[in-house]
């Protein structure tokens, strides 16, 4: 392996292109932001290293050996953010890259491409949520030497980039490869008004990008011409442990996609990560991580830590002879999730759920274990079994121990064994078991943690989850405001009794979605009587949600949260600490 003669960056885009560069299937996907490719922009033209490059020659006859990808011309955060695989065809030599994927993407893109990230309170499935941005230059911006950025590269819609004033003229930076030579860009500012008296930075910026982009070798990269897959996994390994460390479960997977013999285990586990994420109305948030994870524990294999003794071939190959259960397990696991009320903001832990995967795989893959009486009684024990693993940060730090565990003492059971396992950490770091200080811990749960969900459910097991429900401020936000508690002439050095508790678990409840459109931002004491106008209808309602027989004004409000607050603290002492 030696340094090789640098080469210019349209060069690069060039065998990119031509598919002359390609990603090995080690490669971890693009993760690079729309603010990072502006900034790799900014360095080469601020004349920064950028890093070097290692690149792997493949010979024409090793070419089919491998799982190969192509790069991407375009990245959409919903739709397209993984690598496609590519079908070489030709009888010639390919490089592949080892180090310097992120870099060679983020240029291709800004050269030949669009970024497409999701815009603020835009929900997921909305079209409008992802419009396609380019990379452009504004001309017009005196570079700045002192600032983070000197120049001003922006990934902007095209609609956007459209202003020309004073102060702004974009330019498409992909549109510089068009240019054969420096006259070509001087050209293009003459004819566009961007040559006048005491104004040379226009032209002197899009010469400066044309010599960095076409002209000036600015790529120095080494090359690796042995074909050992086992010495190139080593090299690429170290070289990216440096930055963002290559985890072993990118390791696993590309092992597994060179070892698999009827699939792609590369596409198989992304397209299961991107069913499991979004095949139901409620979204997770898996990754490949937890797949592998999940594929070790399911398989039974030994050894479950993301090590590279784990990842041999006889593994991999027991892990693909069960794919398809494996795969159909944890769907009916997500399913199940779901039918509960989890997604992917009220899910704390994917390590919790694999033991649940784990359990019903053993069972055989019912069919109808989500809906038939038949496991009813597994059912219940499992979703309270998750729950306080969830409260108790059980998967928190090394999880491994604990899935071991847990699957030895699953193995073999006929019924899902809660009380098993609860006995076997008795007494360990990891007891399941709840005393009274970590009572008072989850009361100090807020609106938006991921563990109040599990609190709240836990509290409603009345409640039906498979209708939308919402985690609802028994006393609306909108109230809590210094406005209202001096109109009120509540004290100033009070004020903290209600602005510091307005989030926490004591003020919320679960509602189902009609009802809490329904009362949406009136008074909890005017909406209370106007819903449930019937005493025992209210005396039903303040039961099931935990109300204390007092006052219901908001002027009362430390009051009933006090005693809200004492009411949930029993009831979790009692389902919890029994």
């Amino acid at each position: 392996m030696g340094i090789q003669t640098p080469i210019t960056v349209s060069k690069a885009i060039e065998n990119i292109q031509s598919h002359d560069y390609i990603l090995p299937a080690v490669q971890r996907e693009f993760v690079w932001s729309s603010e990072q490719i502006e900034k790799l922009f900014d360095s080469l033209m601020r004349d920064y290293p950028i890093g070097s490059f290692l690149l792997w020659h493949i010979k024409p006859e090793y070419v089919k050996s491998f799982q190969f990808y192509r790069f991407m011309d375009y990245f959409h955060k919903r739709d397209y953010r993984h690598n496609e695989p590519i079908e070489l065809i030709g009888e010639k030599p390919r490089i592949a890259i080892l180090d310097g994927q992120q870099r060679l993407t983020a240029l291709n893109i800004g050269l030949k491409g669009w970024y497409a990230d999701k815009l603020p309170y835009y929900r997921w499935n909305n079209e409008h949520a992802y419009p396609r941005r380019y990379l452009y230059l504004n001309l017009m911006a005196k570079p700045n030497s002192e600032n983070d950025m000197a120049y001003d590269f922006k990934m902007l819609r095209e609609d956007d980039a459209i202003q020309r004033d004073e102060s702004n003229f974009w330019f498409k930076v992909g549109d510089i490869l068009n240019f054969s030579n420096m006259q070509d860009a001087f050209r293009f500012c003459v004819k566009n008004g961007l040559v006048k008296q005491d104004l040379e930075y226009p032209s002197d910026t899009i010469l400066k990008l044309w010599q960095i982009m076409i002209e000036k070798p600015v790529i120095s990269y080494f090359l690796e011409e042995e074909n050992d897959l086992n010495k190139v996994l080593n090299i690429f390994i170290r070289v990216n442990s440096a930055g963002t460390p290559l985890s072993y479960s990118d390791m696993l997977l590309s092992i597994a996609t060179a070892q698999w013999k009827s699939f792609d285990a590369r596409d198989e586990i992304y397209d299961l990560v991107d069913d499991l994420n979004n095949a139901l109305d409620e979204k997770f948030n898996f990754t490949k991580d937890y797949i592998l994870k999940a594929s070790l524990l399911l398989s039974d294999i030994r050894g479950i830590e993301f090590k590279v003794e784990n990842f041999n071939r006889d593994n991999m190959l027991n892990i693909e002879n069960q794919w398809n259960k494996i795969k159909e397990a944890l769907m009916t696991t997500t399913k199940l999730l779901a039918s509960w009320g989890y997604n992917r903001d009220t899910l704390a832990s994917n390590n919790a759920v694999i033991p649940l995967a784990y359990y019903i795989i053993k069972k055989g893959n019912p069919i109808s274990f989500i809906s038939s009486s038949v496991y009813l009684s597994d059912r219940e024990k499992m979703k309270r079994w998750l729950m306080r693993v969830l409260l108790k940060q059980t998967f928190s730090g090394q999880p491994d121990n604990v899935l071991r565990t847990i699957r030895q003492v699953i193995s073999g059971k006929d019924s899902f064994p809660e009380a098993d396992i609860y006995e076997a950490f008795k007494g360990t770091a990891k007891s399941m078991a709840f005393d009274e200080p970590q009572i008072e811990a989850l009361l100090d749960s807020s609106y938006g943690e991921p563990t109040t969900f599990t609190i709240l459910a836990l509290l409603y097991p009345w409640l039906n989850f498979d209708q939308h429900f919402h985690i609802d401020h028994v006393f609306p936000r909108s109230m809590f405001n210094p406005r209202r508690l001096r109109k009120l002439n509540i004290p100033e050095d009070q004020w903290h009794k209600w602005l510091d508790h307005k989030d926490h678990l004591g003020n919320l409840q679960l509602l189902q979605g009609k009802q809490n459109l329904n009362k949406a931002d009136k008074e909890f004491e005017k909406w209370l009587c106007e819903s449930r106008p019937q005493p025992q209808s209210l005396a039903l309602y303040k039961e099931q949600h935990m109300i204390p027989d007092i006052e219901l004004s908001f002027k009362n409000f430390a009051a009933f949260f006090e005693r809200r607050t004492e009411i949930i603290k029993k009831k979790l002492t009692e389902l919890l600490c029994s």
